[in-house]
């Protein structure tokens, strides 16, 4: 375990699994969100967020905790373990409506407000976007894959490390 992407529908906790796995292991965390926006929210260019990404991957170790579906597929060739945060919808929206107002350090900004569009991202996530990560994780099955379900599960996984 030494090239592992926390991935997981917004709000599931993806960027806090991180940081614990980074601390009980040591290996170097990176936060893709850090990667592409800046703190007046915008966005990166394309081509110096996948500079970035390249930067991070092509390192011996490497936590990378988001989603980011255009560059799913290349940090699942990258890695040796994946870590899936496969949670009900309503766990996600109370992960953002707990953090919302607190500083991050997986953010550039504090989030105060709720973004509806955001919040329809998250609602429909199981239903877009689900698929097509089972579907990647099917077909890179020689990698360590663990899903949870819950919040208790990959909270035991990380007291076994």
């Amino acid at each position: 375990m030494k090239r592992i992407m926390v991935i997981g529908c917004p709000g599931s906790g993806k960027s806090t699994f991180s940081r614990k796995l980074h601390k009980l292991t040591g290996i170097p965390l990176y936060h893709l969100d850090l990667m592409y926006w800046t703190p007046d929210r915008t966005i990166v260019d394309k081509s110096v967020f996948r500079e970035r990404l390249v930067n991070a991957i092509q390192r011996e170790e490497w936590i990378i905790d988001g989603n980011y579906k255009s560059t799913l597929e290349m940090r699942l060739q990258a890695c040796d373990t994946v870590v899936f945060l496969d949670y009900t919808v309503n766990v996600c929206l109370d992960g953002i409506k707990k953090r919302r107002g607190k500083p991050r350090t997986d953010m550039p900004w504090t989030e105060n407000e709720e973004d509806g569009e955001f919040i329809e991202f998250v609602k429909n996530y199981n239903y877009q976007n689900r698929p097509r990560v089972m579907e990647l994780l099917n077909q890179y099955a020689n990698k360590d894959i663990y899903v949870f379900k819950e919040r208790k599960e990959a909270n035991e996984f990380l007291n076994h490390l």
